[in-house]
């Protein structure tokens, strides 16, 4: 091998380097895009099939608030949103933020007594259409698990941890429904989309 040779293949592999660095920096930056073009994360991203017993995060808080309820140990539950989304169903997403003084562990109510696969959960949400007087349970995946946020067992004091639940939706004439989550007051949401 000649040394030109040699060199020709440092280039080639530092052009490779150098394209395969752009193409790594460009999927960094930039911001999460969602169907309207918002930087909210999607409740695809956040399912609990690439976060499975992982422990939540903190979250920043989102600007729009559109129902409050108080829980039990100072636990505030804060509704971002109620998107009717395309196949079917809704999507609701919001925050947990514990304002009491000690960390917050009585989660285990929050997931109810029908999906127990999906261990430490909110499986136990549900939403009411006080008109068309029906229930709506959330969804489950083949494996018998919520799609739903998964893994909340222990909320520290000043801790936000985001959560999402998807349910069938309602009939289009159905724009507004009571959310219900053990051990926390209803609350009224508008349903958007």
């Amino acid at each position: 091998m000649s040394i030109r040779y040699r060199v020709t293949v440092r280039g080639g592999a530092a052009i490779a380097v150098a394209a395969l660095s752009a193409l790594t920096l460009a999927g960094c930056g930039g911001k999460a895009d969602g169907p309207k073009g918002d930087s909210k994360v999607s409740a695809s991203q956040a399912q609990p099939g690439s976060a499975q017993g992982n422990a939540p995060s903190a979250a920043a808080e989102p600007t729009q608030i559109i129902a409050t309820a108080n829980g039990e140990g100072g636990m505030v539950l804060a509704i971002n949103s109620a998107i009717r989304e395309s196949g079917g169903f809704l999507t609701v997403s919001g925050q947990l933020k514990n304002t009491g003084s000690t960390a917050f562990v009585n989660t285990t109510a929050w997931r109810g007594n029908e999906l127990t696969a999906s261990g430490t959960s909110v499986a136990g949400v549900s939403l009411t259409d006080k008109v068309g007087k029906k229930r709506y349970y959330v969804l489950r995946d083949t494996d018998g698990r919520c799609l739903c946020t998964t893994g909340v067992s222990t909320i520290e004091t000043g801790q936000t941890v985001p959560f999402f639940a998807q349910f069938p939706a309602p009939p289009p004439s159905t724009t507004e429904v009571e959310f219900n989550l053990p051990t926390f007051a209803s609350a009224t949401i508008k349903i958007s989309g």
